[in-house]
């Protein structure tokens, strides 16, 4: 294999560069979506129920090839790559990219999907942390999300069906170049059920949960808003509790991530930060949330999950009480954190960190 081109980001390189050395590789191969956006900034995307996408992007330490069929090259060499990239092409009819890919790679090679003759490439720890090209693409992408978000639950009426909404809320972010793989709303009944609300014909009622992981240019923003009529009485409580614990595991991020610490450190601040709030095993109920980047959950917290927490990394965590839920995408570096998925436009509470040195600003239930 042999190119030209230039890898776009810099960083990326010297990972790249540091990988090929630590495995003493000739190449390596990214095909699934998540990872060719990472690597080439491009969408190789067709159908969206595959995992791995129409095209492979392989670096060999001097730049990019990309292989894929005679349908796609032209399409990808206008609109998805860098006018240096080398297109490798088979016949639509007679061939496939995983044959492809093992034809032209120089070996030995990895790819992250099976390829013949190629081991595997686990990229997750090469996506973290974020480099400042990824930090600017998420705060617009960030900002979008929540956009969308909070214009749908402005216009929501209790008569409004769950599936309604979120077709619609789904519509709005496909305006801005959005996909929405995770679209969920809940009424106020079944908010109380359940924590993961996929929606239903079944109508909002008194309050509603709307929920979204929006994802564009290979990278995963979250987001949750609350938007209430005649709410019950204890949803404001609730509602506080659930963001004191988003706050403490987002101020926890930052700290165990100076430490070189790892998830289940964080999963301990959550744990705790839940018996401040008085509701000690609701932890159980629904997982916490994590990492995010290049995945919606590049990890997410347990107990005993031994990631190390990099840093600068966006964090999206979702602490649920009972018919309530806290969750933004979160910007955590050495020196702060920074509201990715924020507007301003919003109604807010402040919500202080379980240990206490932290306070942030967190969305508050919109009532209408």
């Amino acid at each position: 294999m042999a190119s030209t081109a230039v890898v776009r980001d810099p960083a990326i390189q010297v990972r790249l560069d540091d990988l090929l050395d630590q495995r003493g590789l000739e190449a390596i191969w990214f095909a699934r979506p998540n990872n060719f956006a990472w690597l080439t900034g491009g969408d190789n995307v067709v159908d969206r129920a595959s995992e791995v996408g129409v095209a492979a992007a392989g670096y060999d330490g001097d730049g990019l090839t990309v292989v894929t069929d005679t349908i796609e090259a032209p399409r990808l060499r206008d609109e998805e790559l860098p006018d240096a990239a080398t297109v490798e092409t088979f016949e639509w009819y007679d061939g496939s990219l995983a044959e492809t890919v093992a034809e032209v790679s120089d070996r030995p090679a990895a790819a992250d999907f099976d390829a013949p003759g190629l081991a595997t490439l686990d990229v997750s720890t090469l996506r973290q942390p974020l480099t400042s090209p990824q930090m600017e693409a998420y705060r617009a992408l960030g900002r979008d999300t929540a956009a969308a978000v909070e214009a749908i639950c402005r216009t929501v009426s209790p008569t409004d069906t769950e599936r309604e909404i979120a077709a619609r809320l789904r519509g709005r972010l496909a305006t801005k170049g959005i996909e929405a793989p995770v679209a969920l709303v809940g009424g106020g009944d079944r908010a109380q059920r359940y924590r993961h609300l996929t929606p239903t014909d079944t109508s909002i009622d008194d309050y509603a949960l709307v929920s979204v992981t929006a994802e564009r240019d290979g990278l995963f923003a979250s987001c949750t808003r609350t938007v209430a009529f005649d709410p019950p009485g204890w949803l404001s409580r609730r509602h506080h509790a659930a963001a004191t614990v988003e706050a403490s595991a987002i101020a926890a991020t930052r700290e165990v991530g100076l430490d070189e610490g790892t998830a289940g450190d964080v999963f301990e601040k959550i744990q705790e930060a839940y018996g401040t709030v008085g509701w000690d095993d609701e932890w159980q109920s629904h997982h916490q949330g994590g990492a995010a980047g290049f995945s919606g959950r590049e990890w997410i917290a347990t107990p005993t999950h031994e990631a190390t927490v990099e840093l600068p990394m966006a964090f999206a965590y979702n602490p649920t009480i009972r018919g309530a839920k806290s969750e933004d995408t979160v910007l955590v570096t050495e020196n702060g954190f920074e509201i990715l998925t924020d507007t301003g436009e919003w109604p807010t509470l402040t919500a202080e960190a379980d240990n206490g040195d932290v306070t942030l600003s967190r969305p508050d239930v919109l009532l209408r």
